[in-house]
């Protein structure tokens, strides 16, 4: 314990220096010293917890709505770590007013951090989108909640510094373990609670306004009640009146968070909205498909299936590949049933195993009128066989030489969390699965719009012993993206989709049709050989392979 008049001790902060820190008699405090020493530590833990769950947030609806979590993750931790330190700086002058300091800070970060995800879900539904890569109002306003919430998230700390040594001072060694074990555990708890309770019971809007709440109520109850005695009565009614407004602000925000919902979902997605689920994997959206109106499907913000280019998707993605024995086939994803649909044509197939990661897809592809219809209710055929595991681990797991055929109907490379359903690794595994006359058909995203995503495919299946025969497909003006785009709207000029048709021993395969199959209605064998040529004009040589520690994409 530091005696009142020593001098401080060299290196010590000077938040610890007795010279500066009377000790706060016991009658100014309502509670017992080492109550309130617990109390300020359990405000510590709470704020914690909530600035870890803030954090969380502009991580997780960043990636929701611009994809690459990768970058989004780096770009929000390092702006808010950035400005930790600057707002601990910064705090040093509100140190001798440091309840009145904290109370203002703590209203403050409950109000932006609260409504982070709110304001960032406005400005993504009703601008059209994010723009470039720096560009446009959207990701500065998300640069700017990660300063904001940096900013205040770090000036928390010498002011709770401040307070605890008021009550009794201790020292600095034994006052800062205190206060970091106390915001530790915090994080840990926010960190824990964002994705095993925030997300799944509240959703994103209304978890962040609940964490705002929890966050306000704390630091209000700790100023107002344990420190009420160095605030004038003019600051206690302030701080009383924001609090209580920032309360109102959110609590309205959560009343009105499910019609918000919905204007901003058909502001994104259009008026005609019909579905709209969050599983445990990502948000399903299902559009039109009533009416003569054709069917679209999103998922995470993607459109995933456009009603008037599924067709000629899914045939250029199947058909050729089932040009030889095709009796035994594996779908890699595919949960829609649009791609079994198309396999399910061939009568010769006896056993399709679909492995889907969300089973509340592969629910709705069963059950939901318009997609059910679209994908010729395939799920209710007894060669179909479902499992719900994600694609490595299936792969891992699944017996050598059983299929005849896989197809890949993967979520796009450019995609951070599909890179590694596009690494040699994974190939491998697929390779081990064919039979030695089998084939694997790859969607490698787009051709023209991204060549190099669409050759580092190729060069890792050829580093997984594989050898190809590249093509592509043109779309039309359904908006059925090939890339991780986020809207409808997001391309209506004319695109195309790469395909890769790999197999694991002897020339590359032949671009052809089953000449005894289903005749497709939007391919031809024309058409598939000048796809096949169109494609390889757009060659890039010498690009290194993908792998699970070194993606390419």
């Amino acid at each position: 314990m530091i005696e009142p008049h020593a001098p401080a001790r060299p290196g010590a902060p000077p938040w610890t220096s007795p010279a500066r820190l009377p000790a706060r008699s016991p009658d100014r405090l309502p509670v017992r010293p080492g109550t309130a020493r617990l109390l300020v530590l359990v405000c510590v833990f709470v704020c914690a917890a909530c600035g870890l769950v803030y954090e969380l947030e502009l991580v997780a609806f960043a990636s929701y709505l611009m994809g690459d979590s990768v970058t989004q993750a780096s770009v929000v931790l390092s702006v808010m770590v950035f400005a930790m330190g600057i707002g601990s700086l910064a705090a040093k002058r509100l140190r001798r007013h440091a309840a009145v300091g904290f109370g203002a800070i703590e209203t403050a970060l409950a109000l932006v951090g609260g409504c982070s995800a709110m304001s960032l879900y406005a400005v993504f539904a009703w601008t059209g989108g994010w723009g470039g890569i720096w560009a446009g109002g959207p990701r500065c306003l998300l640069v700017a909640f990660s300063l904001g919430i940096g900013l205040l998230v770090g000036a928390e700390v010498p002011l709770l510094m401040e307070l605890i040594q008021r009550i009794r001072r201790q020292d600095a060694g034994g006052a800062v373990a205190d206060l970091f074990a106390a915001d530790y555990v915090g994080a840990l708890v926010g960190g824990l609670a964002f994705p095993f309770l925030l997300l799944p019971f509240f959703g994103q809007l209304t978890g962040a306004l609940l964490t705002g709440t929890v966050n306000v109520v704390a630091g209000g109850a700790l100023v107002l009640g344990l420190f009420r005695r160095d605030l004038t009565r003019r600051a206690r009614w302030t701080l009383l009146l924001a609090g209580l407004t920032v309360l109102g602000v959110l609590g309205s925000a959560a009343a009105l968070a499910g019609d918000f919902e919905r204007a901003a979902r058909h502001a994104v997605y259009g008026g005609d909205v019909r579905v709209a689920v969050q599983t445990d994997v990502q948000e399903i959206v299902l559009a039109g498909g009533t009416g003569g109106r054709p069917l679209d499907l999103f998922l995470d913000g993607r459109l995933r299936v456009g009603g008037r280019d599924e067709r000629r998707y899914h045939e250029a993605l199947v058909q050729p590949a089932m040009a030889g024995p095709h009796a035994r086939v594996l779908i890699l994803g595919g949960g829609d049933g649009l791609a079994a649909r198309e396999v399910l044509r061939h009568r010769d197939v006896r056993r399709v195993d679909i492995v889907e990661l969300d089973a509340g897809l592969t629910g709705l592809a069963r059950h939901d009128p318009a997609l059910s219809a679209l994908n010729g209710h395939a799920y209710d055929d007894p060669r179909v066989h479902v499992t719900t595991a994600d694609a490595l681990n299936r792969l891992r797991t699944a017996p050598a030489a059983a299929y005849d055929v896989v197809i890949a109907d993967l979520p796009d490379p450019g995609i951070t969390a599909s890179t590694k359903l596009y690494s040699e690794e994974f190939y491998g595994l697929a390779r081990r699965t064919l039979a030695p006359h089998g084939r694997l058909v790859v969607h490698a995203g787009p051709v023209t719009g991204r060549p190099r995503d669409f050759w580092t495919v190729a060069s890792t299946l050829r580093a997984a012993g594989f050898t190809l025969s590249p093509y592509r497909v043109v779309g039309h003006d359904s908006g059925f993206p090939p890339g991780p785009d986020r809207s409808a709207d997001a391309s209506r000029a004319p695109h195309d989709w790469g395909f890769l048709l790999a197999a694991p021993h002897g020339p590359a395969p032949p671009l052809r049709l089953d000449p005894g199959g289903p005749r497709p209605r939007t391919l031809t064998q024309a058409a598939l050989s000048a796809d096949g040529r169109a494609a390889d004009r757009t060659r890039i040589a010498g690009l290194p392979a993908s792998t699970l520690v070194r993606p390419r994409y």
